[in-house]
């Protein structure tokens, strides 16, 4: 069962896609990518969120970047939105992200940083795993030393 859900909105994010799953590999969390849009498959979508086991969601999308709200309209989950750089150096993706109305609430990394949606992603689920909370202090350790 996977405790984070991946969901890229086009094949053209699967880079993104990719780095967020390395770094969940690095840390020996249990994750699935998928590739849905929340324009051109909506009912998919809605279908894949509500079914979902996941814990957490990392939603990667460029442009309008509606793809993470999509899916915080469909779950109480922590939804984590990486912008990606399309049009406009990545700030339309940003700005879409970050701008979600009150009520419903979507964490926003950096542009193209998938690496640091997936650190969050495993920040949250440490706080109800004791071994994961120390693997990533670990690793942040071990970076500060390089």
């Amino acid at each position: 069962m996977p405790k984070v859900a991946i969901i890229a909105g086009s094949k053209t994010d699967q880079d993104l896609s990719d780095k967020a799953a390395q770094t969940l590999d690095e840390l020996g969390i249990p994750h699935e990518q998928q590739t849905i849009s929340a324009h051109r498959s909506p009912d998919t979508l809605t279908s894949y969120v509500k079914n979902s086991d996941a814990q957490v969601y990392i939603c990667i999308a460029g442009l309008s970047a509606a793809l993470p709200g999509a899916v915080a309209a469909h779950t109480v989950k922590p939804v984590i939105g990486v912008p990606k750089e399309a049009k406009l150096m990545g700030l339309d993706s940003l700005l879409s992200i970050a701008q979600m109305p009150p009520g419903v609430p979507v964490a926003t990394v950096g542009i193209d940083n998938a690496r640091n949606a997936a650190l969050l992603a495993a920040q949250i689920l440490a706080l109800n795993d004791p071994a994961l909370a120390k693997k990533l202090l670990k690793q942040r350790e071990e970076q500060a030393k390089a």
